[in-house]
């Protein structure tokens, strides 16, 4: 009789849980059954923003649900970072993870998440590089020349601020060419431009579409990128690196989401911004940006990341930056 009872409840546990399983597999194959939330740490009308909303657009189209973009800007990301990892992790809130967030990361010391822990990978949709520009009264017209007056006559470059990816990029520059630059930062990237051509600061960085107006009408003079190639916007300006081996940082853009967001749930995002950002429309959509497309799987971002934090790591640690 008690082995009656007992395989009763077994086979009751058995199927009890089989309905959950099978209910559970079929709430994630299902997914998304209702929009999408996509946080990002930068205000409307930034990269991250235009990036955003094609990508919304297109999972539209494909999903047949809204991708909501949530513009929270402040403190370099971490604002919208916080709020991502509050969200249920139930696949329905996704941040867009870029390189500003994870140089923040290594430059303030008491953010209370971790970047590499908190967040599973989605899918790096692109990279692209700053530009180092010069006041075109400064008579260098390659990096080479640049070097040989920095070590001749002091020279200043303006940043968009302490820590951030273009103080960190003039910081590598003068580690790697063995230079002594003043750093002077500015609220933000038009500021330092604006300040290189009124020759407050003889040069500074800022990504593509930051810079190519000031270039295009001889404001300023384009005399490298930081990528490891050349930018399709600016063909005649070569990579830093062909002057100084090693010498690299980028600027990216990926998207992630809170950790414990079920497996097959992850995977059936990840595939689907993988396939729209590899889609030839999508990049030509983005070409204002300077956009290189990888739309890389899971995998390949957790790499990215990992090789990333790296190099932002000891590039933090030459430029003794604090800001504690």
């Amino acid at each position: 009789m008690r082995t009656q009872k007992f395989m009763t409840a077994v086979v009751s546990s058995l199927v009890l849980l089989s309905a959950f399983c099978t209910g559970a597999s079929a709430a994630q194959t299902s997914f998304p059954e209702k929009p999408v939330r996509l946080v990002i740490g930068s205000a409307p009308g930034s990269g991250p923003d235009i990036i955003s909303r094609a990508l919304a657009d297109r999972l539209f189209g494909a999903w047949g649900q809204r991708v909501v973009v949530d513009s929270r800007p402040g403190v370099a990301g971490v604002l919208s970072a916080d709020l991502v990892l509050h969200a249920p992790a139930d696949g329905y809130t996704w941040m867009m993870l870029t390189s500003q967030l994870l140089v923040a990361t290594a430059v303030f010391p008491n953010i209370k998440f971790n970047l590499e822990k908190d967040f599973a990978s989605l899918s790096l949709i692109g990279t692209t590089s700053f530009v180092l520009v010069v006041n075109p009264e400064i008579p260098a017209k390659s990096i080479k020349e640049l070097i040989e007056a920095a070590k001749k006559t002091p020279l200043k470059y303006g940043s968009a601020g302490t820590g951030a990816s273009e103080h960190l990029s003039g910081v590598l520059f003068t580690k790697l060419s063995g230079t002594d630059m003043l750093h002077i930062p500015y609220k933000g990237v038009a500021e330092a431009v604006a300040a290189t051509m009124g020759k407050e600061v003889n040069l500074t960085y800022g990504v593509v579409p930051a810079v190519l107006g000031a270039v295009q009408s001889g404001r300023v003079r384009a005399l490298g990128v930081t990528g490891p190639r050349r930018s399709q916007l600016l063909p005649d300006v070569p990579s830093i690196s062909e002057a100084i081996p090693g010498y690299q940082t980028l600027a990216w853009y990926s998207v992630v989401a809170p950790t414990g967001v079920p497996e097959p749930i992850l995977a059936k995002a990840s595939a689907a911004i993988s396939k729209i950002v590899k889609d030839p429309q999508f990049g030509e959509q983005l070409k204002g940006l300077g956009l290189e497309i990888v739309g890389s799987d899971r995998a390949e971002l957790d790499k990215f990341r990992a090789d990333q934090r790296k190099s932002i790591t000891e590039i933090v640690k030459i430029s003794g930056v604090d800001v504690k």
